[in-house]
């Protein structure tokens, strides 16, 4: 099941709805990308590094904004991003690649790295190889674990590992048949105390390794899913869960909008039809939430009040912009 790019070959309904705006959403990513790039934290040890809330999902969605804005090449942002994880795919340790972290953290930020790498660079032997290399016993990947919701909790390194089958392009190379069989069994098993968000993470990868999950969970997903989305077509943070309490975070009532994208992206990937009723309205949803200035859709942080004009605090409209983008240019 070899791809030439992430999450298949990119492909770009022929047509986007007139009333949200492709381009502002560009720009928003773009901006978000310069600012990381100068972002002395996100420059540490990598040059930058890749995050799941705003690179992860640029690599993803940007290719599919050039494609539907007729641009002729990749942004600087994509080709920088793509060009430090080729530049470290030989270093596999926490002293070759972060140096300055301590503790656990820096075993944790290998594997992420290694996820990364393999997600975005398919063609690279030496990412595939690392990728298996520093899979655990149990099937998994160490994950970064900082008390963050929704991406960085003990419970995430399901999430993590999710990525790696979404990222396992070569499961069909006899040398790591071992390592899918242990990844697919880490998954099965630990998907019913799993949250929707993770529940859902699986259901993407599903579409990705074949025959990872059986046709009754893909099912169990799907129902849940839909019972879980709002009157309005989208779907509130609290039902991605359940998270943990986090006091100092903003209160976030209705439907968000990294919910709602996050989710409507995910079932466009396990096969539901933009024609769906459930899907019909979320689009819907998202169509008229984008901010007209920025071009963003916004979200908030599930962990606590950021200052205004801090990086972090849009950290999650960062991935909620990703998400929305993908999801209503139909990213197969």
């Amino acid at each position: 099941m070899k791809r030439s790019a992430v999450l298949l070959a990119v492909i770009v309904a022929p047509a986007f709805a007139a009333d949200w705006n492709p381009r502002l959403a560009a720009d928003y990513l773009d901006s978000r990308q310069k600012e990381w790039f100068a972002w002395p934290r996100a420059n540490q040890n990598a040059h930058p590094c890749v995050s799941c809330h705003t690179n992860m999902t640029y690599l993803m969605a940007r290719p599919a904004l050039r494609r539907a804005l007729d641009e002729s090449g990749p942004s600087e942002y994509e080709t920088g991003l793509l060009a430090m994880l080729r530049s470290r795919v030989s270093k596999s340790t926490p002293a070759e690649l972060y140096p300055t972290a301590k503790g656990a953290i820096a075993g944790q930020e290998v594997s992420v790295e290694a996820i990364f790498a393999a997600l975005f660079l398919p063609d690279s032997e030496e990412a595939f190889e690392r990728l298996w290399k520093l899979q655990n016993p149990n099937g998994a990947w160490a994950w970064n674990t900082a008390n963050l919701d929704p991406w960085e909790m003990p419970e995430s390194e399901y999430f993590g590992a999710a990525l790696g089958a979404i990222a396992s392009t070569r499961e069909d190379d006899v040398r790591f048949q071992p390592n899918v069989a242990a990844l697919k069994k880490y998954l099965r098993e630990g998907l019913e105390k799993q949250p929707l968000q993770n529940r859902l993470m699986v259901l993407w990868a599903s579409a990705m390794m074949r025959d990872l999950l059986p046709k009754s969970a893909r099912s169990e997903i799907l129902k849940g899913a839909y019972k879980a989305q709002q009157p309005d077509g989208g779907w509130t943070i609290a039902s991605m869960g359940p998270f943990k309490d986090h006091p100092a975070a903003p209160a976030q009532p209705g439907s968000n909008a990294y919910a709602t994208a996050f989710t409507t992206f995910v079932l466009e990937r396990a096969g539901v039809s933009q024609f769906d009723a459930h899907m019909e309205k979320a689009l819907a949803w998202l169509k008229s939430h984008q901010n007209p200035q920025t071009g963003a859709w916004e979200a908030l942080s599930l962990n606590q009040k950021y200052a205004p004009g801090s990086m972090q605090i849009r950290f999650m409209q960062d991935a909620a912009t990703g998400f929305a983008v993908m999801a209503l240019l139909n990213v197969r």
